[in-house]
C-alpha cells in the first residue's frame, strides 16, 4: 500500500499519525508529507537519533537503554508509547536500528526494531533482519516496513 493509500485509510478512520525515528532520520515523515493534503492526518514526527533525545523527547527510560541497548524491542516500544503521549496522534510508529556500516555479532547491521502504539491498545513490537544491504537500502526497507505496520494497525477493527 502506498503512503497515499495509508493516509486515505487514516483519514477514513479519523486517525492522526506520529512517528519516532532513529535510524531512518525522518524518512517516514518525509514519505507521508510528500503526499499533498497529508496535514489532516500527519500529526508530528520525532527524530531521536541520540539516546538523550529518546529520553528527553519520548520518555524512554535510561534503565531500558542500559539494559537492552537502543536497538531493542523494549526501546522501540517505549519510543512508540512516548510518541503517542507527546502528541495528539492516535497511532504512532517507532524505528530504531543499525543501518550500517558496522554492527556487531550481537546486533548485526540491518537489524531494525519497530514499535506500534495505538490509543487504548497494547504496543506491538516487530524486529526485522534486513541484512547488510548497505545503509541506504536498510533505511529505505525500514521506512517501507514502518508504513506497512501503520497500515496493518489501521486495518485492525
Amino acid at each position: 500500500m502506498s503512503a497515499a493509500d495509508l493516509l486515505a485509510l487514516a483519514r477514513a478512520k479519523g486517525v492522526m499519525i506520529a512517528a519516532a525515528e532513529s535510524c531512518t532520520g525522518g524518512m517516514v515523515m518525509a514519505a507521508l508529507t510528500d503526499v499533498p493534503g497529508s496535514s489532516d492526518v500527519v500529526e508530528r514526527g520525532f527524530v531521536t537519533y541520540s539516546n538523550n533525545a529518546k529520553i528527553q523527547l519520548l520518555g524512554v527510560l535510561p534503565q531500558t537503554l542500559e539494559a537492552h541497548g537502543a536497538v531493542s524491542p523494549e526501546v522501540a516500544a517505549e519510543m512508540a508509547r512516548g510518541a503517542l503521549a507527546a502528541s495528539d496522534a492516535q497511532l504512532a510508529v517507532s524505528i530504531t536500528g543499525i543501518a550500517g556500516p558496522g554492527g556487531s555479532e550481537h546486533k548485526p547491521e540491518g537489524r531494525v526494531c519497530f514499535g506500534v502504539a495505538r490509543q487504548g491498545r497494547d504496543v506491538i513490537t516487530d524486529t526485522q533482519e534486513f541484512g547488510a544491504l548497505g545503509r541506504g537500502k536498510v533505511r529505505q526497507a525500514a521506512c517501507d516496513h514502518a508504513l506497512h505496520l501503520l497500515t496493518e494497525a489501521l486495518d485492525q477493527p
